[in-house]
């Protein structure tokens, strides 16, 4: 191995090689799987910043220089040229379906779409005010718990039934998410229709009232279906690495996803396009704007400040997806404290194929190391005695 293929580490008077692992973008990494065996010392990292957890074969991101490729695949020419479902098989399955694999995949979604009738009393027992977070969590966990075949914890029997709960958890998650807004605003459920395609289908959930058929605008699905695929992947993120660490222990597809979706529901990570519209909302209030469409005219001047003024570009601060997705949410009618709802609908597809990587590896149980900063060895003090 030549001098450029390795690194030294030297600790108390000691040195230690370690290979140099280089990724298919030339990324770097140095191997320290070994340096406690060797040491007796582990590596200081808070936040994981200059760790890498896992060898991956998904998603390529480089925000530096805004890339971000799915097996490979620009996400320009994603956003194009193709649909979430689409987006979806090929991150989940590794290469772009063939228009016969493309179709049977949205079969198995479209027919997964009802949830079993005894779920109404679930959403019965969340107050009407519930976090919707909580309630897509939730549910989602229970919903292992009417497909036990496929959340028995046992690795080699969830692989078995991978696609069928794969397609299951794509597409109920806009089901609960739907019936979710239907809970906190009084309203009836509405049942999947067969008859309409994936975006198409969650807006029919959502918006449909009794004797009054939403019809959604051809601008609008593509407008969400776009959002939806902008979102599937973004590599070992919170949320993304929640799911890895809970799969690394066994944990069945159910139970991964419902922890990314609590790890998504902070408002570090989750929370941003919210955050967006509600920073909108306190500029329009201040009296900055008074057009027809005030955060749309408020984004579009913050927008241009951003891609032109010195100080931005100086330090690389250009509006982001989450700038734009939570406008166009908005638009479409979607409450701001179901923003983060969507975006885990986005996410399933990337959370499913980081559990099925794990689950299809031999790679053992994810267990960080700390260094402990509390009190040394003491005694313990008789209550009588304590001051």
């Amino acid at each position: 191995m030549s001098e450029a293929e390795e690194a030294r580490i030297i600790v108390g008077g000691k040195e230690y090689t370690y290979p140099v692992i280089t990724g298919t973008e030339n990324e770097k990494a140095i191997d320290t799987r070994s340096l406690r065996t060797d040491s007796g010392y582990i590596t200081f990292d808070e936040g994981y910043g200059n760790t890498g957890s896992c060898e991956s074969a998904i998603t390529f991101i480089n925000g530096e220089k805004g890339v971000l490729r799915h097996r490979g695949i620009p996400i320009e020419q994603l956003a194009e040229k193709s649909t979430f479902l689409c987006v979806a098989f090929l991150i989940i399955y590794g290469k772009l379906p063939t228009q016969k694999e493309l179709d049977s995949f949205r079969a198995k979604v479209a027919g997964a779409a009802n949830l079993h009738e005894d779920f109404k009393h679930h959403f019965e027992g969340f107050p009407p005010n519930s976090a919707p977070m909580a309630v897509l969590s939730s549910m989602l966990n229970s919903l292992g718990s009417y497909y036990p075949e496929m959340s028995s914890n046992n690795r080699e029997q969830d692989l078995e039934h991978f696609d069928l709960t794969a397609a299951l958890l794509i597409s109920k998650v806009r089901t609960i998410a739907a019936m979710t807004y239907r809970m906190s605003n009084g309203l009836p459920f509405n049942y999947p229709r067969k008859d309409l395609r994936y975006v198409e289908n969650f807006l029919h959930m959502m918006f449909t009232e009794p004797y009054d058929a939403y019809q959604p605008q051809a601008e609008v699905s593509e407008a969400l279906d776009l959002f939806l695929l902008l979102h599937a992947d973004h590599e070992q993120n919170c949320s993304t690495s929640t799911v890895r660490m809970v799969a690394s222990g066994g944990a069945n597809l159910f139970a991964s996803v419902s922890a990314g979706v609590c790890a998504l529901w902070g408002p570090l990570h989750g929370g941003a396009n919210a955050a967006v519209i509600k920073m909108l909302e306190e500029i329009h209030a201040s009296g900055d704007d008074g057009r027809q469409d005030p955060l749309l005219d408020i984004a579009r001047t913050l927008e241009k400040a951003a891609l032109e003024d010195e100080y931005f570009i100086e330090r690389k601060l250009y509006p982001n997806v989450d700038f734009y997705s939570g406008i166009v949410l908005k638009a479409i009618g979607i409450p701001v404290e179901m923003f983060t709802v969507m975006f885990a609908i986005g996410r399933m597809p990337g959370w499913i194929a980081n559990w099925k990587e794990i689950a299809e590896s031999s790679q053992r149980i994810h267990r960080p190391r700390q260094v402990y900063v509390g009190p040394r060895q003491r005694d313990y003090v008789a209550i009588e005695d304590r001051t």
